[in-house]
């Protein structure tokens, strides 16, 4: 494990430590261009001594130790910032009660819980009362490090690092507070078109190609895919996020996403059980992802393929609506059906994006047909490739287990209608 670097200075009050997380490369989760230093105070609350006495060692030195949230109270000053670790012996309703008022008393003082066995329940419980994020003792020691450093920035006002076109980076929850992101909905109205495919690599493009955060959202609630095609294991899910809508803001909701490491993107994914499916509603859904276009420059979101009040919700607020259809008669008349509906519900019709996958499948269907059929013309076609099952098998998005493919480059073009590259503005001009 690598240790969080600390400093000491006069942190609490006549005496403490300071952290330094002086190299964010090693310390906090996500690309960076340029070395940063945040300075916040650690503390590990915990009654068990030999509890606090491990979370203490996963830490490294300079952390300060209390034995009760009451004493951690009496030591705050309101100096600096603090992320306090509240060890298992906090997880009862009492002890959360206490972590709840000390949290709305001290706005610059973030909490981590390590708990022995995190239920569904207790993280609810959790993040209603204002905890950041939500661990179990016997995890990997590397993700409290991780964790830490990833509050840690949410507490520093300033960006943590400068990010470069083509160079995704995170760049600091609320340091752009006039930020309005675009959202893209990807929608089918039938299974197996490819949908999830092309959110999946759409939302990597884009990272790829913005300076802003970019937040792939899975709203197939019941069966979303997601997290399996970009082979991440999520320990927060969009039911995590609606138990904390009460509460909810950039610095909670940017706790909870999960960062895809190859290319910066950052996930929210959907319910681990398809039961989870009933506590998400469709006004909820609309709020998260207002939630994340205030500090993402673009949300991509990828839907089940039929209409439902969440669908129609996430339509409704969307910048572009990406609706994708394959080269067969059941999936084009769906696809007619879906556009029909959409003209009924008086969705703008500009903010429709058609998008032909396998667009060169020998199914003696011709495009120009299809096109005259659904009354619109295609923005893009996504030309058919073994290398598409090959990567979701793997687990690695297309475009980036093989970018210069036919298919991977289909997909890139899709992307410079939202993010042009220079050389695309350049020819444009």
């Amino acid at each position: 494990m690598n240790p969080i670097d600390f400093s000491t200075e006069d942190g609490w009050d006549d005496e403490g430590s300071f952290v330094s997380i002086a190299d964010p490369v090693q310390t906090l989760p996500g690309p960076t261009s340029a070395p940063a230093s945040i300075r916040v105070s650690v503390a590990v609350v915990e009654s068990d001594p030999p509890t606090r006495d491990a979370l203490l060692r996963q830490l490294g030195e300079g952390v300060t130790p209390f034995s009760s949230i009451e004493e951690l109270a009496g030591r705050l000053t309101g100096a600096v910032p603090v992320v306090v670790v509240l060890g298992p012996s906090c997880a009862a309703n009492s002890e959360l009660g206490i972590s709840e008022r000390l949290i709305e008393a001290h706005p610059n003082l973030a909490a981590i819980l390590v708990v022995d066995e995190l239920t569904t329940t207790l993280l609810q419980q959790a993040l209603r009362v204002g905890v950041r994020d939500v661990l179990t003792l016997g995890g990997d020691p590397d993700q409290l490090v991780a964790a830490v450093g990833r509050v840690a920035q949410t507490l520093e006002p300033a960006p943590r690092w400068n990010s470069s076109p083509n160079s995704p980076a995170d760049e600091g929850v609320g340091s752009d507070p006039g930020m309005n992101g675009k959202v893209i909905t990807v929608f089918s109205t039938k299974g197996g078109a490819g949908k999830s495919v092309i959110s999946t690599n759409l939302a990597i493009s884009l990272a790829q190609r913005s300076g802003q955060p970019v937040c792939l959202v899975d709203a197939d609630l019941q069966f979303g895919d997601v997290a399996v095609m970009l082979k991440l294991t999520p320990h927060h899910t969009i039911v995590d996020a609606i138990g904390s809508l009460d509460r909810l803001d950039a610095a909670l909701l940017s706790s909870l996403l999960v960062t895809h490491e190859p290319s910066g993107l950052k996930v929210l994914p959907a319910p681990l059980e398809p039961a989870f499916a009933d506590q998400v509603g469709a006004s909820e859904m609309v709020e998260i992802v207002e939630c994340l276009r205030s500090f993402c420059g673009y949300v991509v979101v990828d839907t089940p393929a039929y209409f439902n009040d969440l669908v129609l919700g996430l339509v409704e607020v969307s910048d572009n609506v990406v609706m994708v259809a394959g080269m067969d008669i059941p999936n084009i008349k769906n696809v007619k059906i879906g556009l029909q509906t959409l003209r009924l519900l008086n969705t703008p019709m500009e903010k429709l994006m058609l998008v032909l996958n396998r667009s060169n499948s020998k199914v003696k269907l011709d495009i120009g047909e299809v096109e005259r059929t659904l009354g619109v013309k295609a923005d893009s076609l996504i030309p058919s490739d073994v290398l598409v099952p090959q990567s979701v098998n793997k687990g690695v998005p297309v475009v980036l287990h093989a970018p210069k493919s036919p298919v991977a480059r289909s997909i890139q073009q899709l992307a410079e209608l939202f993010i042009p590259s220079p050389a695309a503005a350049k020819r444009r001009r």
